[in-house]
């Protein structure tokens, strides 16, 4: 099973999750009641975050991002991070909320940055964007498997074509990577 844990695709045959979120762009026209009443239906919170390089205040983005990261608690469900150029102030607010399991989607941050997310147990997310910066190739080859996620997010790029770069970058077989892929899926997803 070939998992896209984050697209816009909606004729994809690849695994994919079901996600209810307000994204941080759209902040400061919020209605969290929309959240709180798909939040049972689908399978994690997302995609939520903050984006420090819109226009979007960052206080209405944190209140939104805390008022969310609660209702992920509450319902126990995973979460889909958006994240730029807020690595600090996501992973201080994390700390106050006990989540099912934390996904970084389209991760392109540092190696020190990718390890510091994987030893709190959290999940990095990689896709076409990865490609284009020698810094996210890196913190992609340094993540273990067992904490890594492919995304084809708003790529129309195929999502197996995505999964070879990514296998050959980390000198893997598609297999491999697809295994573990799958694993992570089913252990945050189905249990």
């Amino acid at each position: 099973m070939i998992v896209d844990i984050h697209t816009h695709n909606t004729s994809t045959r690849a695994q994919t999750i079901d996600t209810v979120g307000i994204h941080p762009w759209y902040a400061s026209t919020a209605d969290l009641s929309l959240v709180e009443r798909g939040a049972t239906a689908a399978n994690a919170i997302g995609e939520i975050g903050l984006d420090f390089a819109c226009d979007v205040p960052r206080e209405e983005q944190e209140d939104i991002f805390r008022a969310q990261l609660a209702l992920a608690e509450r319902f126990e469900k995973p979460v889909v991070l958006h994240c730029v150029r807020a690595f600090e102030q996501v992973m201080q607010l994390l700390k106050d909320y006990s989540l099912k399991a934390v996904i970084f989607h389209g991760f392109i941050g540092s190696v020190e940055q990718a390890q510091r997310a994987v030893k709190q147990g959290y999940y990095l997310s990689f896709g076409e964007r990865t490609f284009r910066s020698p810094k996210s190739i890196e913190a992609m080859r340094s993540t273990p498997l067992s904490h890594l996620f492919v995304e084809s997010d708003e790529s129309t790029t195929p999502i197996e074509e995505i999964y070879t770069k990514i296998a050959e970058l980390r000198g893997i077989s598609i297999a491999e990577l697809t295994t573990a892929t799958e694993k992570n899926f089913t252990l945050i997803f189905n249990s």
